[in-house]
């Protein structure tokens, strides 16, 4: 398992503040690749975590945001599927739902909701196509089970993403790349937001206090997974955008349901080191989702399509970072968890708001939103509410 820590530069001219480049460290026994621009306490440090490997620095990835032409997303896993809600068109979108899954003869699968999130999106830009599966949902037996239904082909993914390390989005990742094994991509990049994902979790908020899980990062050694630190804003598969690490700028709060406990406990863990000051004042801490990142798509003519994934920093923190992150100030459409179920109606009604003022052509929340978001923003935004469910593909065009 390689692990690098990636910071991809934009042009000056896309994006809002200046950027410099992170160094990089691994586990793991094979050679890596780090960025540049490194102190030289980093370079020993890293040194000494990697073991006596060769430190040496990748050109920093120049050049605007890439401009697509075609953004399909689909809901692989998510809390609920309607199998006989209709397709339809709508300007620039078609929304496709998946209905019943009627292979087998006679039928024996369909497809499995669960609370989780995953998301697989392909992009295409001229005659140049991508993959990315975006979060693995709660189990490995539904993203299985889902991405088999969906049609969708491992050999083909390009790139993963965790957006944070929370059990029902990473809970299906290891035993989907054991399933595998031997069939993806060699060196798969898998896109994290910080050491914080493979700190174990607690569930510490209602209905129910338990484990909430840990990466296995043994397993991740069994498989030929990179494993890359996105801190900052960085390309994804020469398509894709992750947002870097999302900074709390609006009036938006965290509300923390679980807890971290750092280091490791028989060979899973975080690294306490590589954690923030903050992050490592005790044994437990309360999770603050400071590795929590979002990923972005520039539609050509019609702006960034966002996927928040869970957004515990907040969904229009997660707007905001990503036209930092872009320099592209239009948003076409937000798609995925917005975190709001355990907040007050007022405070569901200032989202709403703030979404107003941000306008996207379309809002589609999944996941850990709630209803009460659903049934203020149909009041407020109907032209701009899109409901999606397990299977789902929303297929937007330039």
């Amino acid at each position: 398992m390689s692990v690098v820590h990636i910071s991809t530069s934009i042009s000056p001219s896309q994006v809002s503040r200046p950027r410099r480049q992170f160094f990089c460290d691994e586990i793991g026994r094979r050679e890596f690749v780090c960025g540049g621009g490194a102190s030289v306490l980093n370079m020993i440090l890293a040194t000494l975590l990697a073991g006596s490997k060769p430190v040496r620095a990748a050109e920093a990835v120049t050049g605007s945001v890439p401009e697509l032409d075609r953004v399909a997303v689909r809901i692989v896993i998510d809390s609920y599927q309607f199998a006989v809600a209709p397709s339809r068109k709508l300007p620039g979108l078609d929304v496709q739902n998946f209905g019943w899954g009627l292979g087998d003869k006679p039928p024996r699968r369909t497809l499995i909701s669960e609370f989780g999130l995953a998301m697989q999106v392909e992009s295409r830009r001229g005659n140049e196509t991508r993959n990315i599966l975006i979060d693995f949902g709660f189990t490995p037996e539904a993203l299985l089970n889902n991405t088999n239904l969906l049609g969708i082909d491992p050999a083909a993914i390009d790139a993963l993403v965790l957006s944070h390390g929370h059990l029902d989005h990473f809970g299906g990742l290891v035993g989907f790349l054991q399933a595998h094994n031997g069939k993806l991509k060699p060196k798969l990049p898998l896109f994290v937001g910080g050491e914080g994902c493979f700190c174990a979790r607690e569930w510490t908020g209602p209905p129910v206090r338990g484990s909430f899980g840990v990466i296995d990062r043994k397993a991740l050694e069994e498989v030929d997974v990179a494993v890359a630190y996105a801190e900052r804003p960085t390309l994804v598969a020469d398509h894709a955008l992750t947002t870097g690490q999302i900074s709390p700028k609006s009036f938006e709060k965290v509300l923390s349901p679980s807890a971290m406990t750092i280091g490791f406990d028989r060979g899973v863990g975080c690294h306490p080191e590589r954690l923030s000051e903050a992050e490592r004042s005790a044994p437990v801490v309360p999770d603050q989702f400071q590795h929590e990142i979002a990923t972005a798509f520039n539609l050509k003519g019609r702006g960034l399509i966002v996927l928040t994934s869970c957004s515990h920093r907040g969904v229009v923190n997660a707007i905001r970072q990503a036209q930092a992150a872009s320099g592209v100030e239009k948003i076409h459409a937000v798609i995925g968890g917005f975190h709001l179920a355990p907040y007050q109606e007022e405070y569901v009604r200032d989202t709403v708001k703030a979404l107003q003022e941000i306008d996207p052509t379309y809002v589609v929340p999944l996941h850990c939103t709630g209803e009460p978001f659903y049934e203020i923003a149909r009041a407020t935004i109907p032209a701009k509410l899109l409901r999606s469910y397990t299977g789902t593909r929303l297929v937007f065009e330039a």
